[in-house]
């Protein structure tokens, strides 16, 4: 006579099986929460390593930066980054759209040289011409930000739209589209990874070039880095750069999870 096995348990909703493939376990192998984790324990702890840069910098009176929190140059950075990159990407889009639109192709290698001119010049030549003209704090750098931004979100504009291929656009025409809508619902839709890859490029590159900021009375995470420079305080310099890297690699690797994101959408259907 043969006993009846137990029925199989379920395992709890959440929990780690066999292979670990649990939330939790997620997250701890999660290289974004690592970098994110990491960006805000530098941000609200750096007044803690002071021991570990004095005993690095014995020679240095006050090795760690005070002159303001950590926390505030963040997020003070993160704004400027934010609004320089949103209008260059109203900027960048725009102009990339306009010149695939059969009524602006010719205009496609002036729009294009002038976003590489914008590139080309220095950040901080814009700044010196600006400031001149709208005077110290965020608005030159949020000019010279937004120009240095134009040249990846065109690109990607440009090379998204027209990587969707011509027989999906004759379908949409087919189905008897405008437009406009054949530009909103197909070719942006399609062309958001490449346009996304650009804007991720533009961002990225511009949380480093945002430190120049701080040279026209901006506040920014570039403040103990040129303070740091000017006063032969290699301490500051390296508290700064830890944090803004870790701003980078998290921006980075944030911009590479909504890629992916965008990579596997299907529209329904």
């Amino acid at each position: 006579m043969t006993t009846a096995s137990p029925p199989p348990t379920r395992p709890r909703p959440g929990a780690v099986g066999a292979n670990g493939n649990g939330p939790v376990h997620r997250l701890w192998r999660d290289p974004l929460a690592w970098s994110l984790a990491t960006l805000l324990a530098l941000a609200w702890g750096m007044p803690a390593l002071e021991p570990l840069f004095a005993a690095a910098f014995p020679t240095l009176d006050r090795p760690m930066y005070e002159q303001d929190s950590f926390v505030a140059l963040l997020g003070a950075h993160l704004l400027l980054v934010a609004a320089s990159g949103t209008l260059a990407a109203l900027l960048g889009v725009a102009a990339g759209i306009g010149v695939t639109r059969p009524a602006g192709r010719e205009f496609r290698p002036l729009v294009e040289t002038c976003v590489a001119i914008g590139q080309t010049v220095p950040p901080v030549a814009v700044l010196a011409l600006a400031v001149p003209l709208i005077g110290f704090g965020p608005e030159p750098a949020l000019l010279a930000l937004t120009l240095y931004s134009l040249l990846p979100i065109v690109r990607g504009t440009v090379a998204g739209i027209e990587s969707v291929p011509a027989s999906v656009q004759d379908a949409a025409t087919g189905m008897g589209l405008s437009r406009w809508q054949r530009l909103r619902l197909v070719e942006l839709p399609l062309a958001a990874p490449v346009l996304l890859a650009g804007l991720r490029s533009a961002v990225v590159i511009n949380i480093g070039t945002a430190a120049v900021a701080s040279t026209v009375g901006a506040r920014s995470l570039g403040s103990p880095i040129i303070i740091g420079l000017s006063g032969f305080n290699t301490a500051y310099v390296l508290q700064g750069a830890l944090v803004l890297a870790a701003l980078a690699i998290s921006t980075d690797q944030a911009f590479g999870r909504l890629t992916s994101h965008l990579g596997r959408w299907r529209p329904p259907g």
